[in-house]
């Protein structure tokens, strides 16, 4: 016999000792989840605003030593409220409250072995885990200790569902053998029964449309609202207890479940399944849902249940860099053109330059030091790239066998912290196990004993780590702007990626991207004549990235050759003016309109300043009226669109509150300030 118990927005049902369901809604009691035990096998679904956004989807886990995924009995459940405040610098908001309803559900399984799924369900999101306590193994024993062999965790979606996901790649392909890295394209509004490029699933985050395209949605009566959700799915809490995991491909109608790493992945070393002590726990699983993109964009659900792995005595400064690489490549890490960065970061009042790959071998430790030095009296601080390389690929741009080893890692650190290096940028690792997890975990660690802030490139996307990790900058883990140096696709896509970021990639995460180009010819002294890539957006849609993507440390893509081109034909001058104030870090985020790889408009705030700031992918000049509700009327703000050609970025006054009308061509932009 059931019995329903309601508790404000909170509601559960497990009061005897034969109940199996419960239902935990959030706050404000639109987002539901129905969890039920049905023949011996956990299953939730969850529901919002009346609209099926998960159909009922497997629990559970198989362990080495016993399986908790069927034969399974409700033992019981209990629930609470959760309320609290917390604070970080370096993602969308910097103060968030988080408001939840935390349901924890015992199950035991037919050893008489118990573990706890734990649910929490704010008002747009849902995170969950399994908690396993100590397990009885004989009359006198206890495990202490546990493998996780597998996971049934899945998510099952409504059929009428269209997807925007990127593909698994193989393992142990690409440069030098550094695959997996999560730099496979986008596939936009895909039907679930189309297989993933390669055959082994997706990539975190996912982006689920609950309803498809306007050709898929049902006919309703005249006038009726379409019913249609957004789901993304991911996981966050990944640090060195457990792997990361990815999506497999649809199994049956709709079902997507959780997959470990590869065996290939990192060259075979390391085991596939995660362990861990116990009691302990496995990352938590996350959902985000709402009726628009909003809460996507804007969610926090990937910090709001982790914690600190470690304190820090360090006061970190984030801020804008140079990076020669990107545009001038490896042959510009030599001490000269070094210099020229150092003064193209002096000139814009950046922070920081990034010397890339190479350094070891083309200028050397002893000359570094005159190098570091020299910035330092520019005023400007340096990041040193080192590969994270020992064993498992062929990578040979130096540093390499560093980072990876733990002796030399630490003598390395201690000599950038006498020297006054601020941070790495750490680069290639190739795979997603528990191994791999644990050399992330230890790079930031020792980084953190030495004052040093860390950036990964050719890696895993973050997982909670702006919250866990103090000295944590930002993870590259999608096709970035080096591609466009690389080819004249990258650049012909350029505008619908920018559109599509937000959505995905960088909204449950920094997004270490190193775009704005305002080079027009993607080569060295951005020349026309000579052999490069050529960009096809407008100047304002590069201004337009630098609010749209997010990290804290931004090494945007400019040259010391975009100073000399004022007045002559290249960049205009008021480009760079904006470029030399933007900022990098912000205290809200707010999402205005968009539709993925098709176009994006957001409001960012970074102390009294707002910038909001949009792009365009339609393929065709789009006029769009906007509900800005930081603009009031009366306001007269500051307008970058794409008619850049005086010498001022035009003032707007805003006419009618909360309301602007914007502009802009296809493949453009447009920053307006407040």
């Amino acid at each position: 016999m059931k019995k329903l118990f309601f508790l404000s927005a909170f509601a559960f049902t497990c009061a005897s000792a034969f109940a199996q369901h419960s239902v935990v809604s959030g706050p404000d009691g639109k987002l539901k989840l129905d969890f039920d035990v049905k023949n011996g096998k956990a299953v939730y679904s969850v529901t919002y605003d009346g609209i099926q956004m998960l159909d009922e989807s497997p629990l559970g886990f198989v362990a080495n030593f016993a399986d908790f995924s069927q034969n399974l009995t409700f033992v019981k459940a209990s629930e609470k409220h959760l309320a609290y405040d917390y604070s970080m610098d370096r993602s969308k908001f910097s103060n968030v409250k988080v408001d939840a309803n935390n349901l924890i559900v015992t199950l035991k399984n037919d050893k008489g072995m118990t573990y706890d799924i734990d649910f929490r369900v704010s008002n747009n999101d849902i995170a969950f885990r399994y908690v396993i306590p100590n397990q009885p193994d004989r009359a006198h024993e206890k495990k202490f200790s546990i493998r996780i062999m597998s996971e049934k965790t899945g998510f099952d979606f409504p059929s009428n569902t269209t997807t925007f996901l990127t593909p698994q790649s193989d393992a142990m392909v690409g440069w030098k053998g550094t695959k997996p890295s999560y730099e496979e394209e986008y596939e936009y509004d895909m039907p679930m029964t189309k297989k993933s490029r390669f055959g082994h699933g997706f990539t975190f985050p996912g982006l689920f449309h609950v309803g498809g395209t306007e050709a898929q949605q049902p006919k309703g009566k005249k006038g009726e609202a379409k019913k249609e959700g957004w789901v993304l799915v991911s996981e966050t809490g990944v640090s060195s207890s457990y792997c990361a995991s990815r999506l497999s491909d649809m199994k049956g109608d709709g079902l997507y479940t959780l997959e470990f790493p590869m065996m290939e992945e990192n060259g075979g070393n390391g085991t596939v399944e995660p362990a861990f002590a116990l009691p302990g726990a496995t990352p938590w699983r996350t959902i985000t849902v709402g009726t628009s993109l909003k809460p996507v964009v804007e969610t926090t659900v990937p910090w709001d249940y982790v914690d600190a792995q470690y304190t820090t005595e360090n006061k970190y400064k984030y801020g804008r860099g140079t990076w020669s690489w990107i545009i001038w490549q490896d042959n510009s890490i030599n001490y000269d053109d070094q210099v020229k960065y150092i003064g193209l970061a002096k000139a814009m009042g950046y922070e920081y330059v990034l010397v890339d790959n190479w350094w070891d071998n083309n200028i050397g430790k002893k000359r570094m030091e005159d190098l570091v030095r020299y910035a330092q009296s520019q005023g400007v601080d340096v990041f040193l790239w080192y590969s994270s390389s020992g064993y498992w690929n062929d990578i040979e741009q130096g540093p390499i066998n560093i980072m990876s080893n733990p002796i030399v890692r630490k003598q390395y650190m201690k000599w950038m912290k006498k020297l006054g290096v601020k941070g790495v940028k750490v680069d290639f690792f190739g795979g997603d196990k528990q191994e791999t997890m644990r050399l992330y975990e230890a790079i930031l660690s020792d980084a953190d004993d030495n004052g040093l802030m860390v950036i990964f490139h050719g890696c895993t996307i973050p997982r909670g780590w702006e919250r866990m990790y103090p000295n944590y900058v930002g993870s590259e883990a999608v096709l970035a702007s080096e591609n466009m140096f690389f080819g004249q696709h990258a650049c012909d896509v350029e505008a619908r990626d920018a559109a599509t970021h937000p959505f995905i990639r960088n909204a449950i995460g920094c997004m270490e991207f190193g775009g704005c180009f305002l080079s027009r010819t993607i080569n060295k002294g951005n020349d026309a004549t000579k052999r490069g890539s050529k960009r096809v957006t407008t100047d304002c849609h590069e201004l337009a990235t630098t609010v749209l993507f997010q990290n804290p440390i931004q090494n945007f893509a400019l040259a010391p050759e975009n100073l000399n081109e004022i007045g002559k034909g290249g960049v205009p001058a008021i480009c760079l003016e904006y470029m030399r104030s933007v900022p990098t870090t912000w205290d809200e985020t707010v999402f205005i309109d968009g539709y993925p790889g098709k176009y994006c408009v957001l409001a960012r705030k970074s102390g009294g300043k707002w910038y909001i700031a949009g792009n365009n992918n339609t393929g065709k000049p789009l006029t769009i009226t906007l509900n800005i509700p930081m603009l009031q009327k009366g306001d007269v703000v500051t307008l970058y669109s794409d008619n850049l050609k005086t010498l001022e970025p035009e003032k707007k006054d805003v006419k009618v509150g909360s309301k602007f009308t914007v502009t802009m061509a296809n493949q453009g932009g447009f920053v307006i300030v407040k």
